[in-house]
């Protein structure tokens, strides 16, 4: 990092000017109380946990991570640090918690160790007596007891191990579940507080991956249990467990034919819900199960020839009057909508994103009415289908509900905005206490080409229209993730690259989420293809719009899918992509996990020609242009031999490239590490573009 650059400074010691933000909202005691973490400034990385008072407006601090553990925080257990690795949390402190049923009391693991806190009591937290290296503590509804995982076995304190010692890894989330399936735990208490629902998890047939420190070589590898497409996945079944021992009850659906347990709980003491898919993804059940007898009963099933779209969280549910909740496509693909008993709700003219619950007799829903950039917060009702908006701004706009209470999160072009309404129609802010953005961005929103590509341009600012700008395409353009968005924060570091001297293009192509489905699905079969074709076809729209990109001086830059895209540029579109940098880049799927791969490519026994031509190794004879290659050592997303086996296959073919290893660097790349990046980054695409 250049010590001399404000921006990047102040971004690596913010954390991206995410410390101090509020996050990890929940409310408890009927409304009366919203739970959140927060640390206390803009450079301090520690998580606290606090709560806001409804009735009082006070906020408050119960539990501070430094003066429970003042001798520093040691190391994390191995389970909860790649757990935050699956659902991408770098803060420290404390990074989740969980609520008594009353939700007056909380539970959370600190660097594994067991707390309880409850609101409105002077009292410290107090440290629940646990296993060593314990995490995921969950109260039961009382929050008498606690339920935990430590070393794969599920615990209850007060009491003692619940699973047996039978070899399998108990109470977790695996591999395939946290990364692409959106479950990120592995244990519910029943509402009566006296059982469990506990996910067993056997992983013996997995690819083993191994993790060595090359800064310590005198340390053992660390291994790792990979699902690597068109290989063995975890197998998991679900198991009612009592709370102090004895023999479990084993839910029982064809888990030969549907594998992946994509969500599970509670919906009374004589009913669990379970959404369960089979291994391609193209039919979703969610099943009742009767916890005594561990029978199941289909309740819903959605179909698709492709895939079964996983971006509406909230379904399929079953609404408080017993009616089933499910998403459909409309005819044609133009929109996700909603449906209740099979009769669609929504139209054409409503993407739906996401249903959060029940609010004043309505389903309270995430949407996007008009450009997908932008979201919206909206009531509908399931009995009429009428959309009555509470958060239609530009931006994106997010909430959450419970016991009529609501907490309405609105981001756009001056920040962030928090509001809670009370039961009672109050109206109270949440303290933000992360540094302000640095750059207000308006980045260019366009849809471009006949298939109407979401795209943004950022320019310097100051620029002097006519002078001609080399161009640097930075961008994701893989499934799951929408890029082009009006959330702010992602735009700093555009503006910033902007400010360097390039015009900075960012292209959604078409099997990213929130165009509709058919935009979605066109991916199916085809990642290269389909990305290459958007990305370049969007990048000339715009040159054609706007004179002032230089078109003959493009770098791009990416990580993850966004990196695979820039190896791709420089390897098959020369003509186009003039010098890459790709960080993290996937480049043989058939080494890639298989609940993302299977889902979009098939299965590589099935579908060889499809993987081959997504590969981009045997590409490696044809570069011609300039290209670093970036990983991280400790990356157990997307290994780090993808990189590694792209360039010894480009010094196989006498091919120059420069190579950047991150020894230690997971796939988030915390600590700065983006930063220092960034600026190796800017030297290498200033000496190959031409920029003074």
């Amino acid at each position: 990092m250049d010590p001399t650059d404000d921006f990047l400074r102040l971004s690596a010691a913010t954390a991206r000017f995410t410390h101090g933000s509020p996050r990890a909202f929940s409310f408890g005691d009927d409304g009366r109380l919203l739970w959140f973490l927060r640390s206390t400034g803009p450079t301090d990385p520690f998580d606290g946990l606090w709560v806001l008072d409804t009735a009082t407006g006070a906020e408050t601090r119960l539990a501070d991570p430094r003066t429970l553990l003042p001798d520093g925080p040691g190391e994390l257990p191995a389970t909860e640090r790649r757990l935050r690795e699956r659902i991408r949390l770098t803060a420290a402190g404390i990074g989740s918690y969980a609520l008594s049923g009353d939700g007056r009391r909380a539970v959370f693991a600190l660097y594994g160790r067991l707390y309880a806190v409850t609101a409105g009591q002077d009292a410290a937290p107090e440290e629940i007596p646990a296993a060593p290296a314990a995490f995921d503590p969950r109260p039961n509804a009382d929050g008498s007891r606690t339920a935990y995982v430590a070393d794969d076995a599920l615990y209850v304190a007060p009491g003692g191990r619940v699973s047996p010692a039978d070899g399998a890894r108990w109470g977790v989330a695996e591999f395939a579940a946290a990364e692409e399936l959106g479950r990120a735990r592995g244990h519910w208490w029943s509402p009566d507080g006296r059982t469990l629902l506990a996910a067993r998890v056997t992983e013996e047939g997995l690819q083993r991956r191994w993790f060595a420190d090359p800064e310590h070589p005198e340390r053992p590898a660390e291994e790792f249990a990979y699902p690597e497409a068109g290989g063995p996945n975890a197998e998991v079944s679900l198991w009612v467990l009592g709370a102090d021992g004895g023999p479990g009850v084993r839910l029982d659906w064809d888990a030969a034919a549907f594998p992946y347990v994509s969500d599970a709980g509670w919906e009374s003491p004589a009913e669990i819900l379970l959404t369960v898919q089979d291994r391609l993804q193209r039919t979703v059940l969610l099943l009742g199960a009767d916890p005594a007898t561990g029978r199941t009963t289909e309740l819903s099933r959605t179909t698709h020839p492709q895939w079964v779209d996983p971006m509406v969280p909230g379904t399929p549910a079953r609404l408080s009057d017993g009616r089933m909740l499910t998403a459909l496509d409309t005819p044609g693909g133009a929109a996700r909508a909603l449906a209740v008993d099979g009769v669609a709700l929504t139209g054409d003219g409503v993407q739906v994103r996401g249903v959060l619950g029940e609010y004043r007799g309505r389903l309270l829903v995430e949407a996007g009415l008009r450009d997908p950039a932008e979201q919206q917060v909206v009531l509908l009702d399931t009995g009429t289908g009428e959309l009555t908006p509470l958060a239609d701004g530009p931006g994106v706009h997010t909430a959450l509900t419970s016991a009529g209470a609501l907490l309405l999160t609105s981001a756009g072009a001056g920040g962030f905005r928090r509001t809670v309404r009370t039961a009672d129609g109050r109206e109270l802010g949440v303290t933000d206490l992360a540094e302000p953005l640095p750059y207000r961005v308006a980045p260019r929103f366009e849809r471009v080409t006949e298939r109407g590509i979401p795209t943004a341009l950022v320019l310097p600012r100051g620029h002097v229209p006519g002078r001609r700008l080399p161009v640097l395409l930075d961008t994701y353009g893989g499934p799951g993730y929408q890029d082009v968005s009006a959330e702010p924060r992602r735009w700093q570091a555009r503006q910033w690259w902007a400010d360097q001297g390039f015009a900075v293009v960012t292209v959604d192509n078409r099997g990213t989420p929130y165009v509709s489905p058919a935009f979605t699905h066109a991916m199916y079969r085809g990642f290269s293809k389909v990305t290459m074709e958007d990305q370049v076809a969007a990048l000339r729209a715009l040159g054609e719009r706007h004179p002032d990109l230089d078109l003959g001086r493009v770098g791009v830059r990416g990580w993850s899918y966004g990196g695979y895209l820039a190896a791709m540029g420089v390897l098959r579109r020369p003509d186009v992509f003039h010098a890459a940098v790709a960080g993290a880049a996937p480049t043989d799927f058939r080494h890639y996990d298989t609940a993302y791969t299977e889902r979009y490519l098939g299965l590589p026994q099935e579908e060889p020609e499809v993987y081959e031509r997504d590969c981009l190794i045997g590409d490696a004879p044809a570069l011609t242009r300039p290209l670093l290659l970036v990983h991280g050592l400790a990356d157990d997303n997307v290994h780090p031999s993808h990189t590694l086996r792209l360039s010894r296959a480009l010094t196989d073919a006498g091919r120059p490239h420069q190579l950047l290893a991150l020894p230690g660097v997971t796939h988030m790349t915390p600590g700065g590490v983006r930063e220092k990046v960034m600026a190796l980054e800017l030297a290498f695409f200033r000496a190959e573009l031409g920029l003074a």
